[in-house]
């Protein structure tokens, strides 16, 4: 879908993050959605401030500012601004899957040997389905790090690929956590 930026027309539309109205001839982020109201095909916009979409999306917001050089000009101030917000999001945003962490606390359940994984213990955080009700979800699921390799390799999956993965999303661990984690996987 065409996202776009451009002036607000009038005063009436609202940001659909902060829920704040955006000011006639202020720069607006227009995120493309297909019109719930309409018989197929149909599109609309939904509209946030520039800032509060550099917080909420990042990605399309990005992807537009690149598509939309100079239509509307961006002052460079206000660009730099939103790298600085945007880089903010992304440094907050969970790593992609499969990754490893401390358990924050000792709730969680190993997916391969059901027992409870400790807090502050190494873990191996993957996507998995969870069944609610009628629905299907994704969602996170932990492993200990001698039992992922097993359950990747049940699924499809190599060795080789999770150690690469793991090195490639894992954000917080020290050297020494990233060694005895592979040690043990």
């Amino acid at each position: 879908m065409a996202h776009i930026i451009e002036e607000a027309k009038s005063g009436r539309a609202g940001c659909r993050t902060c829920r704040k109205p955006i000011a006639k001839g202020e720069l607006r982020f227009g995120e493309e959605v297909e019109n719930q109201f309409a018989d197929g095909g149909e599109t609309t916009y939904r509209w946030h401030h520039l800032a509060c979409a550099a917080g909420a999306k990042t990605d399309e917001l990005r992807a537009t500012l690149a598509a939309h050089e100079g239509a509307p000009p961006v002052p460079d101030a206000q660009r730099a601004e939103l790298e600085r917000l945007m880089a903010e999001a992304d440094a907050k945003k969970p790593p992609p899957y499969p990754h490893a962490d401390k358990a924050p606390s000792g709730r969680a359940k190993c997916q391969g040997c059901g027992e409870t994984i400790a807090k502050g213990e190494l873990r191996v955080a993957y996507e998995r389905d969870i069944e609610r009700g009628m629905t299907v979800m994704k969602g996170a699921g932990y492993l200990h790090p001698k039992c992922a390799a097993a359950h990747f390799e049940e699924n499809g999956g190599t060795h080789a690929e999770l150690t690469e993965a793991l090195r490639t999303n894992t954000r917080d661990l020290s050297e020494q956590e990233m060694e005895r984690l592979f040690s043990e996987v």
